[in-house]
């Protein structure tokens, strides 16, 4: 097998060309919105980029993973979790609106609470101490530059030592390398998730608190980038020569994790509901109070049987896990019921109007255009198999299961 046999198909070059004109011509559009109404495109943005800060930093997550178990499961999609994680470089540039144009709507709080921003220093709406001196605007930047130089460093050692092993003639010693440093590789990914999900998407009811929150974010991060993952590899499955190498199997073991994500995902918002109503406590329930009565109570309802109990009766069949057309489709609807999810759990700090604005609907798609461009672009630099890897003649085997 030479690198030149393993290059992206065509369908890869339309994905980087449909994905930036849409998002260039999306963007634009939101740009004109931004410009009319900033509050309403800075709520916007906040749950759109959470979703693509997901699709990569979550891709990042999945590829430490299967460094550290050696799974078969993650050798087809090893380079498409890689081009994914080189979307970071974006995802910090996307951020440079957030950090200075956009923490005075989003952090200044609304109509019926104060945000951290401008929380009075005494009085009934100030702030613990402890608050006071964590949520700061300085604390706030210096902290997501820590997140991001964790993220870009690990992201940079593991895609160079991948693509040193495909030029070595036995790759065994850096598969070591990788599965040693995947240990503490996946523990900082989860702290600074978690930090970065208290301090950018918490902070916006800085009165309320949950200890599950981060792992929220981690396990949803999960779901969006192995669907992400499958929906890939299904298009490279409609070229040669990937139609033969990739196999209901491989389908099948991505969809057993998808699954498997689904629920653990489900378990940790679950976990943090039952915590919280069964304590009680006024200063915790507020969250819910807004998100489960009213318009929001509706878009609650659809976020459980969309995002959890119809893709876990589905996914439940080997059948449908094993049937390309069938699973992509689920996959790319998952990922579409994240970016609701991210919605529900933002939106109302805002609003208690549950509809979507016009820029609800450009911005998500100017971000996911973008981001697909740029994701497709990485994919073109590198073969599409780690030719490098010790088990990549047993991933590809041709037996079935």
């Amino acid at each position: 097998m030479s690198a030149q046999d393993f290059r992206a198909p065509e369908s890869v070059s339309r994905l980087q060309n449909g994905g930036i004109v849409v998002g260039v011509v999306a963007l634009l559009v939101a740009i004109f919105g931004a410009m009319k109404s900033p509050a309403d495109f800075y709520h916007s943005y906040i749950f759109s980029y959470m979703l693509i800060l997901g699709l990569t930093v979550g891709s990042l997550g999945l590829l430490m993973l299967q460094h550290l178990t050696g799974g078969i499961w993650g050798i087809v999609i090893r380079r498409p979790l890689e081009a994914a994680s080189r979307n970071l470089w974006l995802m910090f540039i996307l951020f440079i609106p957030i950090a200075f144009g956009g923490m005075k709507y989003l952090y200044s709080g609304n109509e019926n609470e104060t945000g951290w921003l401008n929380a009075p220093k005494e009085g009934e709406h100030a702030l613990t101490s402890w608050q006071q001196g964590y949520l700061t605007q300085g604390g706030f930047l210096t902290r997501a530059l820590i997140y991001f130089i964790i993220w870009i460093g690990l992201m940079l050692v593991f895609n160079a030592w991948s693509k040193q092993q495909d030029q070595e003639s036995n790759g065994e010693g850096l598969k070591q390398r990788l599965k040693t440093l995947a240990a503490p590789g996946v523990i900082l990914y989860i702290l600074a998730m978690t930090f970065a999900a208290i301090d950018w998407v918490m902070s916006l009811s800085p009165r309320w608190a949950s200890t599950i929150y981060g792992f929220l974010f981690v396990a949803g991060q999960a779901i969006s980038a192995m669907a992400l993952m499958i929906a890939v590899i299904v298009l490279l499955a409609g070229s040669e020569p990937f139609h033969e190498i990739i196999k209901k199997r491989h389908l099948h073991d991505l969809a057993k994790l998808l699954f498997a994500f689904n629920m653990l995902w489900a378990y940790f918002a679950f976990s943090q509901l039952l915590i919280i109503w069964s304590g009680n406590q006024p200063e915790e329930i507020t969250f819910y109070r807004s998100r489960l009565n009213g318009q929001w109570g509706v878009v609650a309802v659809i976020v459980l049987l969309f995002s959890f109990a119809i893709p876990f009766l589905l996914l439940l069949s080997r059948d449908v896990k094993r049937t390309a057309s069938i699973v992509s489709k689920i996959a790319v609807w998952m990922i579409f019921m994240r970016l609701v999810d991210l919605y529900w759990m933002t939106r109302p700090e805002f609003t208690s109007r549950a509809v979507p604005t016009w820029l609800d609907i450009v911005v998500p798609i100017a971000l996911i255009g973008l981001w697909l461009g740029s994701f497709a672009r990485n994919l073109k630099q590198r073969p599409l198999l780690p030719l490098g890897d010790p088990n990549l003649s047993e991933a590809l085997a041709q037996h079935e299961h």
